[in-house]
């Protein structure tokens, strides 16, 4: 079977690493993302359809999904990886700029999952292959300062993909998430020796490290791997630092 992938925020770093991959794959992919420039290049690129659409608009959003509805029939694989790092001391962060990180990390999750739920629970024929991929981050689970609203909203994926895995689970889609630690998306010769050896892997993070994780999860027999999260981060979080 050809999947159908929609991928959100991926004209650059891991959201493009993974449409490449879904492509390579033989995937039926198309992608939303702000930045047209990049956006048009990846799509000339793997001839995967882009949409400029900003994850923060609910109506873009839908309006991106209600198109694939209406070409492809169905949806058979969202990963939400549209996401922004800022950080800032939290006596000069705003509710303003906390809400703006929720609404591009967190919610839009919320509303493609919600989508394709609505979605399948109207089709006179049941589709009986679903995935949700969410991607969260090693920062569910530990911080640094000055990234509360990072934090937040990736401690909200780690939550929501279970919450999600078994409303869906009637729609036949499995949901997880997966939690990148170093994911180094530019310039990954210019890491030192140091950055490498910090790490039990031995290296740095690379985009296609989270592109093949999506792989895996999508494969048709690993349906039993379902709520959970899977952290790629060349075993950081399990090593114990002393200073």
């Amino acid at each position: 079977m050809e999947k159908r992938v929609f991928v959100t925020g991926a004209a650059s770093g891991i959201g493009k690493a993974i449409v490449e991959a879904f492509c390579m794959d033989g995937a039926k992919v198309a992608f939303c993302d702000v930045d047209v420039v990049k956006g048009n290049l990846l799509s000339k690129q793997t001839n995967a359809r882009f949409f400029e659409a900003d994850v923060k608009n609910e109506e873009a959003l839908e309006h991106t999904m209600r198109v694939l509805f209406d070409e492809w029939g169905d949806i058979d694989v969202i990963v939400n990886n549209a996401g922004i790092s800022e950080f800032s001391p939290i006596t000069e962060t705003t509710v303003a700029e906390f809400d703006k990180i929720l609404a591009t990390n967190l919610r839009p999750a919320f509303i493609t999952s919600r989508l394709l739920a609505v979605h399948r629970s109207l089709q006179t024929e049941a589709n009986p292959y679903g995935r949700i991929i969410n991607i969260a981050s090693t920062r569910y689970l530990m911080s640094e300062p000055h990234s509360e609203g990072y934090a937040a909203s990736k401690g909200g994926i780690y939550s929501l993909t279970h919450a999600l895995a078994l409303s869906l689970s009637k729609y036949g889609i499995t949901v997880n998430s997966i939690a990148p630690g170093w994911i180094e998306n530019n310039n990954y010769e210019t890491l030192t020796d140091a950055d490498h050896e910090q790490h039990p892997s031995q290296r740095v993070g690379k985009p296609e490290d989270i592109a093949r994780t999506c792989l895996f999860l999508c494969q048709h027999e690993n349906n039993f791997i379902n709520a959970e999260n899977i952290v790629i981060d060349g075993g950081m979080t399990k090593k114990m630092i002393y200073i």
